[in-house]
């Protein structure tokens, strides 16, 4: 794999697998690239919220915009420059603000294959 820079604007959005409401992933670098871990952004419209267990290792930044993680009955507001770990096995909401949000996201393992075998 040769040094790349991304953007937003390289992003192959598309909705998040399972989910209806306005939430869309794009992965730039996962396993269909031979990168050992995915890296790709997401993007939350307005007070779209997704509820999952997480299949993987999930680390997201925000970098536009603000979300508001639940777990265990605790809500943490995320805003630009803050860091989001969800651990593999934490169930969490994920909540955007009335301005949505775009975030950038890296897991391990790959979550698409995850996904798709059931978490």
């Amino acid at each position: 794999m040769k040094v790349q820079v991304l953007s937003p604007a390289d992003a192959p959005f598309e909705r998040s697998p399972g989910q209806d409401a306005d939430i869309s992933v794009a992965n730039l670098v996962d396993e269909r690239h031979g990168g050992p871990v995915t890296v790709g952004y997401g993007r939350y419209g307005p007070g779209q919220a997704l509820r999952e267990t997480m299949a993987v290792d999930d680390v997201m930044v925000v970098l536009d915009g603000a979300l508001t993680i639940t777990s265990d009955g605790t809500a943490r507001t995320a805003t630009p420059g803050d860091i989001v770990h969800m651990p593999k096995g934490e169930t969490v909401e994920i909540r955007a603000h009335d301005g949505g949000a775009l975030t950038a996201y890296v897991t391990w393992p790959h979550w698409r294959p995850a996904h798709a075998a059931g978490g």
